[in-house]
């Protein structure tokens, strides 16, 4: 497959929400990655439903959502109805993880795994095969505008080599300081979605970078 690209919304311009979907949706961008963080398993706050419904009701491209969140299982059902396809949980925040991914399949949306960048990709041997994505976090997750953390590159080669050894049909996301410098190493390495946040909002011209990241 051709690699995909999923701005995060996160780095927009909060106050004008509006405006950004409206330009993502006449990017070349593929999804719309969107952060949801409750202050407990990072130390932030971000989207709650009614945003992420707002979002869901202005875009025109499938909804990225990634739950820095503990005891995610209590909302997937509404995570569904705000309007998400693809629903990434962390394995450091699932004590029954194959449970979760269960109850996220069976509401009809993509199931995925983030790791935070020093949890072992070997974490996901036994869950690999069950899911759809792997999300590999490049930076500390809470924040965005963060230094890209350089054992990322190994860790994609690590689940490439898991995905290909078990026969997984899983793809690999990254996230986290992802930029023109280091993109076109990401997809070699086997990574599959990369999610730019400040490098695509903060550029003067961010529907032209998503361009460039997705001609790469």
């Amino acid at each position: 497959m051709s690699h995909l690209i999923a701005p995060s919304i996160l780095a927009g311009d909060l106050a004008n929400l509006i405006k950004d979907i409206e330009m993502l949706n006449k990017s070349d961008a593929d999804w719309i990655h969107v952060d949801i963080m409750d202050g407990v398993f990072v130390p932030n706050i971000s989207f709650g439903f009614p945003v992420l419904e707002a979002i869901n009701r202005y875009a025109s491209k499938p909804l990225d959502v990634h739950l820095m969140i503990i005891k995610p299982d209590r909302y997937i059902r509404r995570f569904k109805e705000a309007g998400t396809s693809n629903l990434i949980v962390h394995t450091e925040a699932c004590t029954h993880l194959h449970r979760t991914i269960q109850a996220i399949k069976q509401e009809g949306m993509q199931a995925g795994v983030a790791l935070n960048p020093y949890t072992a990709v070997n974490n996901l041997e036994e869950i690999i095969r069950d899911i759809d994505q792997v999300l590999i976090m490049s930076v500390n997750p809470g924040f965005g505008g963060q230094k890209f953390i350089e054992h990322t590159y190994q860790k994609i080669e690590n689940t490439r080599n898991l995905i290909d050894k078990s026969g997984s049909k899983a793809i690999i996301e990254v996230d986290g300081g992802i930029n023109l410098s280091n993109a076109v190493r990401l997809i070699e390495l086997g990574a599959d979605i990369l999610v730019a946040g400040s490098s695509v909002f903060e550029s003067s011209n961010p529907t032209k970078t998503i361009a460039t990241l997705k001609a790469l």
